[in-house]
């Protein structure tokens, strides 16, 4: 096991350090000044320190021969994972505020509590073997992240789609990945030699689309003095990406209505027929069906999109992903900075699983962006998130507290009394409505009252009270039609039918479908 390294040019604080972390069962290797740091990094094997190399450094920030802080640099440049905590007697704002620009894990002023110290020490050890963790799947970091079942089923999805070249229609909401999901789709696919050109139908004027789209000849209209080629031919031979097609406006629908499923298409302005050998993979944040009904979306079109849909999960309904996300993101930010990665509290982490990020994905990069320059110190904490993650949290906390309050509050209505009988129902309705609002926060009280009894597997326990809910709902909604419960929960018919006879019920579709 690699050893805990202590700098300092004080043999009392080097005793005390080693006996307390011994009785933790922590081995330890002592240092007097920087420079014996210094050659017994020299004399690891590089890129590779092996069971001697450190797993925190623990380092005086004043000495003979040499200052910590300046350590600190130099063991960063070699081991730029390795946690390092500063010790010092000065106690001073400048010290504090170099040790966590220079990249400190943490600073210790002397004197210190010893136990706080060997905590301290314990919380620095976890954070490196978290981040050896990371750093072993960043060496392998895959194009896309997701463990959740939601994500884990579009992976699948962009597999099987993988020997084919068929329309594709993303669906999701804004910020969630959709045009990841389509770069995805071609980089795994028989045209991926081809280019991959991405055009957001929402974000151009209607008088440009056309042009942007099919192209141009000279002279078409006013400023076209050159022949240009539209995206359909940009993309010859690989994939167009459609985004926010729900937004194209109706005329354009049935100019991309023909090329689908002519394969050709005329340059604005031009009389002779372009042929194109294009993928399309088309994307919204809307819904099509709705739109159609509405009359503003050809139903033909739509069912020539609609041949492979994939959902896309909002970043809410896959908060087992934030922490990752959240780790990656950071690192991406530092590095486009040219900073030091920051680190994150396991509080900061959770409190963000606990936002619902409206913004999805999109929003969780901005925000990690954000803390990489307004963190104030190398380590985030909770009280370093942005203020609408805080605020997201706090809310949640409050209507949980309205939905206590709520359901402790309304009395039980007394039998056959109509002005009773309304007071409850309309009660409860506020109550349900407050349900709505917070029932994470439920969730947690639950969590909680579990974790704290003698029960054994409380993950279990709410998790299949969670997918019995989840489920018996959809087969109510659909009168116990298991594919179409499927589809509205964003899952699999096997997944569904899986589900059901784990948990047992069976039964109760059963007595749905009869009813």
């Amino acid at each position: 096991m690699k050893p805990i390294w202590i700098v300092d040019d004080d043999p009392s604080i080097r005793f005390v350090l080693e006996k307390a972390l011994a009785r933790e069962n922590l081995h330890t290797r002592s240092f007097s000044n920087p420079r014996e740091v210094l050659a017994a990094l020299a004399d690891l094997p590089e890129g590779d320190p092996g069971q001697q190399g450190p797993r925190v450094l623990v380092s005086d920030i004043r000495m003979p021969g040499g200052s910590g802080l300046q350590l600190l640099e130099e063991v960063h440049a070699r081991l730029p994972d390795l946690p390092v905590i500063i010790m010092t007697a000065y106690s001073d704002l400048d010290s504090a505020v170099s040790a966590f620009q220079r990249g400190a894990f943490e600073y210790l002023p002397k004197p210190f509590d010893l136990p706080k110290a060997v905590e301290l020490i314990r919380r620095a050890l976890e954070e490196s073997e978290r981040e050896q963790v990371a750093e072993e799947r960043q060496a392998v970091m895959p194009e896309m992240l997701g463990q959740a079942p939601a994500m884990q089923d579009v992976f699948r999805a962009i597999g099987r789609l993988s020997q084919s070249a068929v329309t594709v229609l993303i669906t999701g909401e804004s910020g969630s990945g959709k045009e990841l999901v389509a770069r995805a789709l071609h980089k795994h696919s028989p045209v991926s030699g081809g280019p991959f050109v991405a055009i957001n139908t929402a974000a151009i004027p209607k008088d440009l689309l056309e042009s942007e789209l099919f192209g141009h000849e000279r002279g078409a209209f006013t400023g076209a003095q050159t022949q240009r080629r539209g995206r359909f031919e940009q993309a010859e031979g690989g994939t167009l990406f459609l985004d926010e097609i729900g937004d194209m406006p109706f005329d354009l629908q049935t100019r991309l209505l023909r090329v689908l499923s002519d394969g050709q298409f005329y340059r604005v302005g031009g009389h002779t027929a372009v042929k194109s050998n294009v993928r399309v993979i088309a994307a919204t944040h809307q819904n099509l069906e709705q739109r159609v009904k509405d009359g503003v979306f050809r139903e033909d079109l739509f069912h020539r999109l609609n041949v492979i849909r994939l959902r896309l999960p909002s970043l809410r309904e896959r908060a087992e992903d934030v922490p990752m996300l959240v780790k990656y993101f950071l690192q991406r930010s530092a590095k486009q900075l040219g900073v030091e990665p920051k680190r994150i509290s396991e509080a900061a982490l959770q409190r963000m699983s606990q936002f619902s990020f409206p913004g999805n994905v999109r929003q969780l990069e901005n925000i990690c962006h954000w803390l990489t320059v307004m963190a104030p110190a190398q380590q985030i904490s909770t009280q370093d998130l942005p203020p609408e993650v805080l605020g997201g949290a706090d809310d949640l906390a409050a209507a949980a507290s309205v939905v206590n309050m709520a359901m402790t509050a309304v009395p039980e209505p007394v039998a056959h009394s109509p002005s009773a009988t309304g007071l409850g129902q309309t009660a409860i309705q506020h109550s349900e409505a407050s349900l709505l609002q917070g029932w994470e926060a439920l969730l947690e009280v639950e969590a909680r009252k579990l974790l704290q009894s003698d029960c054994k597997d409380v993950w279990d326990v709410l998790s299949q009270r969670f997918e019995s809910s989840l489920i018996t709902t959809a087969l109510g909604l659909t009168h116990g039609k298991r594919m179409e419960a499927a589809l509205r929960l964003g899952i699999g018919r096997n997944t569904i039918t899986r589900k059901i006879q784990e948990l047992g019920l069976d039964g109760s579709e059963r007595v749905m479908a009869e009813n």
